[in-house]
């Protein structure tokens, strides 16, 4: 049986387990799948299903990532981990993160019915909470993995639970002790290559007109997700020059970020500002009163460490000059951050001639989300990514990825590992 055929068999149990994951995380009009919860927890009992029917060794780690791993007789080189999450925002997307693991799993069915014998072993990983949503910050099952929790991590509280991260992957059979020593769950310099495959996040691979895509980086994040804008309540006939208005300064804001990143792209400088929340206090405001309180969120992403601290920098300046004018205090508050994700050069090329021999088109382009991949690459594994197009874009109860086109990227993923 050839390879591409073999891929083809696959489409009932890909199509079965996206199935599966739907059920799980039903909730009208999206999907959501709690982290370290029970949608979650049930996803990966039904990947992890998936995997003891291929004949894969299950295994958690202390941040109770699942692992499923196919082992080769002898391994001539080190393994390759194929992995992506399995939580999703509250009522979003079926398919950001989720279509990437039921596409490890998709690869090594097709490789197995082929007849194809692995010459290194090869994982699938389902990784804890890559959404922000749930503690704050993002890419969790990866940090863990990889030593890269930032301090204070493991006490942040769950947005709809009130257990501390700490308390939440001990509850799913982790070891967040394990965790407080701060050192890799795996060694980066034992991991042969971490490959992500993941629906685009913007509306290129539509306008390309093609299935999949090479992605060359993720940017990573700057993020201030309780921005506090603090002026002086008053009443709403106050003359303008009395005013100390907390919300017209949070627009002030606003706008001159988005200038700064007009400005940036203008220069060929590509990055992407968004304001999550931005509101005035839901309890006090008021149609006939000037607030004195307004509140926001922040997040900043670029391509490269240093454009997102020259990015940092700009963005103190620009605060500091709206709260003279407003003569209003703006507190930035809690700061995160996530490293950018460079892919490997020699895997952009492996993936495209990949593709190349499948005869599927695959133009190279960034992402525009940060990923899990972002931490392997920053921890120097060489890392890879492939986009599979999606109307809709994603965080939204409206992704529309079609089947075949994760076929496709499976497809592609299959020939390299292959090779």
């Amino acid at each position: 049986m050839t390879l591409a055929d073999a891929v083809a068999l696959q489409t009932p149990i890909v199509q079965r387990l996206l199935d599966g994951v739907a059920t799980i995380g039903a909730d009208p009009p999206g999907i959501t799948r709690d982290a370290y919860g029970r949608g979650e927890n049930q996803a990966q009992a039904l990947i992890a299903e998936a995997g003891a029917a291929l004949g894969l060794t299950a295994s958690t780690d202390a941040g109770a990532n699942l692992t499923l791993r196919w082992a080769a007789p002898e391994p001539e080189a080190t393994p390759v981990l194929i992995g992506s999450h399995l939580d999703s925002i509250v009522q979003g997307g079926n398919f950001d993160g989720a279509a990437g693991v039921i596409a490890g799993i998709g690869a090594i069915a097709a490789l197995k019915a082929a007849g194809i014998q692995p010459k290194r072993d090869i994982e699938v990983l389902a990784l804890r909470c890559e959404e922000a949503v749930w503690f704050g910050l993002g890419l969790i099952g990866s940090r863990c993995m990889l030593a890269r929790l930032p301090p204070g991590a493991l006490d942040l509280p769950h947005a709809r639970t009130g257990r501390t991260l700490g308390q939440s992957i001990a509850d799913c059979g982790g070891d967040p002790e394990r965790l407080r020593e701060a050192t890799p769950l795996r060694d980066p310099g034992a991991i042969g290559a971490y490959l992500e495959i993941h629906i685009e996040q913007a509306p290129q691979l539509i306008e390309a007109a093609a299935p999949l895509a090479i992605c060359l980086a993720n940017p990573g994040n700057l993020r201030h997700p309780f921005i506090r804008i603090t002026g002086e309540d008053a009443h709403t006939g106050l003359p303008h020059r009395f005013r100390r208005d907390a919300a017209l300064a949070g627009a002030d804001l606003s706008l001159a970020l988005e200038r700064l990143w007009l400005e940036e792209e203008a220069e060929g400088r590509p990055m992407a500002v968004t304001i999550g929340r931005f509101h005035t206090p839901a309890a006090r405001h008021s149609l006939t009163a000037v607030s004195g309180e307004f509140e926001l969120s922040l997040d900043l992403r670029a391509y490269s460490a240093a454009h997102l601290a020259a990015l940092e920098s700009r963005l103190h300046a620009i605060t500091a000059e709206v709260a003279a004018r407003r003569r209003v205090t703006i507190a930035l508050g809690e700061r995160s951050a996530a490293a950018p994700g460079p892919m490997d050069p020699a895997l952009i090329e492996a993936l495209w001639n990949a593709a190349r021999r499948c005869g599927i088109t695959a133009p190279r382009l960034n992402s525009p989300g940060s990923h899990d991949a972002n931490n392997f690459a920053a921890s120097g594994v060489p890392t890879g990514m492939l986009l599979v197009r999606n109307r809709n874009g994603s965080h939204n109860p409206h992704e529309a990825m079609d089947t075949p086109d994760l076929m496709a990227a499976i497809r592609v993923l299959a020939e390299w590992l292959a090779t």
